[in-house]
């Protein structure tokens, strides 16, 4: 029957899971901020529906999300409330087809009852992730067989698998709904409801760090017009990096710590130096050398950061032992530091900056491949690679700073500052791709920006 059955439904059980449902569902815990995506024990309740209402009733319950307690305008109740309807709907109709009962369950329906149960629970969680994805699709946030720009997909699929884990419990308060009615899902769900407040603080705690974080990188921004969102954008493309490379989420995001301080000990660097056209002293050139040190130093004390001080401290090391400050050698190189350093020159490379234009994605990767093995690390290379081509690089917009400082007549001068920039590199340290020697801007190579006399 494709609309239906009736039989079983208990109006005051479908009443009080209804009411059940709008609770829990108002106080889901956003897990993944970028696309809003978050857990609640409202799963757990419709998955219960499916065996004491069945399917319509399911439906009804799941539908009861448009009132849930929350800020969300008119739209976004209304798809919700339709996809944990047909979510629970689907899900009630497997149920009842590989034989599963509606209504209370006694002890003489168990074992046979959960095969039917698991099926209605992958079932609910197959609808609820093409509902997501059809959505996605319509939004624009993914497209067959092109990049998909922001979105990521497996923190989101990791969630669904969480949700999945509330919704076994649903199967529990069928259980014992008969003996205690609307008690029973609370003795259930307490525990989880426990569960997810401390988890909410702990998203709080994480929440002030990332935004101190954050404030440190503007203090760092705001002495170079050109770098700014530079950290931000570091930090991503670490980010690009480490969930490439298999990472967990927890090193995912201390590996994002270390791209947005990488650059922390710059404010030990006088501004004029920071923002110079031209060739660097000497003592310029030693000033910045210290920065990777001197952040090191400013953040230390910072518990949280953990693996992420070595990325600060080292991402200006090279495979080769040309780097700085300790010249370490190839694996020597903490795991991070070589991640920050494949991010922060892509982006460099990828940025306009006082004394050259912005390159190309394309030109940027084709640089970082001509250096693996010598400045970069290979693996990471490539995994940045992959990302940029399944995610897209936004490369940044810079409007000319105030006075004006890149205009037409500015141009010029960058092109003749690039040219003596590049001599005095090729002096201090040669050029590792000998392709550079021959391009047209050969001042802009990625050993130009993190190891040359211009940068």
């Amino acid at each position: 029957m494709l609309i239906g059955p009736y039989e079983g439904i208990d109006l005051r059980t479908l009443a009080l899971i209804a009411i059940l449902f709008v609770v829990a569902e108002s106080i889901s815990t956003v897990v993944l901020t970028g696309v809003k995506a978050g857990i609640s024990p409202s799963s757990a309740v419709s998955l219960a529906a499916v065996v004491l209402v069945g399917p319509v009733g399911a439906a009804v319950v799941g539908f009861a999300s448009c009132f849930s307690i929350r800020r969300q305008n008119l739209v976004k109740r209304a798809f919700n409330g339709a996809q944990f309807a047909l979510a629970a709907y689907a899900a009630g109709h497997v149920y009842l087809l590989l034989g599963g009962t509606v209504g209370e369950p006694g002890r003489e329906d168990f074992p046979a009852l959960v095969l039917p149960y698991v099926a209605a629970v992958l079932t609910h969680s197959l609808v609820n992730s093409a509902l997501i994805a059809a959505l996605m699709w319509t939004l624009g946030a993914v497209r067959a067989g092109g990049p998909r720009g922001r979105f990521h997909w497996r923190p989101l699929m990791a969630v669904e698998l969480s949700s999945m884990g509330y919704q076994m419990l649903g199967l529990a308060i069928a259980a014992i709904w008969g003996g205690l009615g609307l008690i029973a899902p609370l003795l259930v769900l307490l525990p989880l409801f426990i569960a997810r407040w401390t988890f909410a603080q702990q998203l709080g705690e994480a929440r002030a760090h990332e935004a101190t974080l954050a404030t440190l990188c503007q203090a760092v921004e705001t002495k170079d017009y050109y770098t700014r969102g530079h950290c931000m954008r570091v930090a991503e493309g670490a980010a690009m990096i480490a969930r490439e490379l298999g990472m967990s989420a927890e090193r995912v995001q201390k590996i994002r710590y270390a791209g947005m301080l990488h650059d922390i000990g710059k404010l030990g660097v006088p501004t004029k130096v920071l923002q110079k056209n031209g060739r660097l002293t000497d003592d310029e050139y030693a000033a910045i050398k210290l920065h990777p040190t001197r952040g090191y130093e400013i953040v230390r004390e910072i518990s949280f950061l953990d693996e992420a001080l070595a990325g600060i401290r080292h991402h200006h090391e090279r495979l080769d032992g040309r780097g700085y400050p300790m010249g370490l050698v190839g694996m020597e190189i903490p795991e991070s530091a070589r991640i920050i350093s494949v991010a922060d020159v892509f982006d460099c490379l990828t940025s306009t900056r006082s004394y050259r234009k912005a390159w190309s994605a394309d030109e940027a990767i084709t640089e970082l491949r001509a250096c693996a093995g010598t400045q970069f690390d290979p693996r990471m290379v490539e995994a940045l690679v992959r990302a940029v081509e399944r995610e897209g690089w936004e490369t940044p917009d810079i409007a000319e700073p105030p006075g004006g400082c890149y205009g037409v007549k500015a141009a010029e001068e960058s092109d003749a500052h690039a040219a003596e920039a590049a001599q005095a590199a090729a002096e201090e340290v040669p050029v590792v791709a000998e392709a550079i020697a021959d391009s047209e801007d050969p001042a802009a190579s990625a050993e130009a920006v993190t190891g040359g006399r211009d940068r």
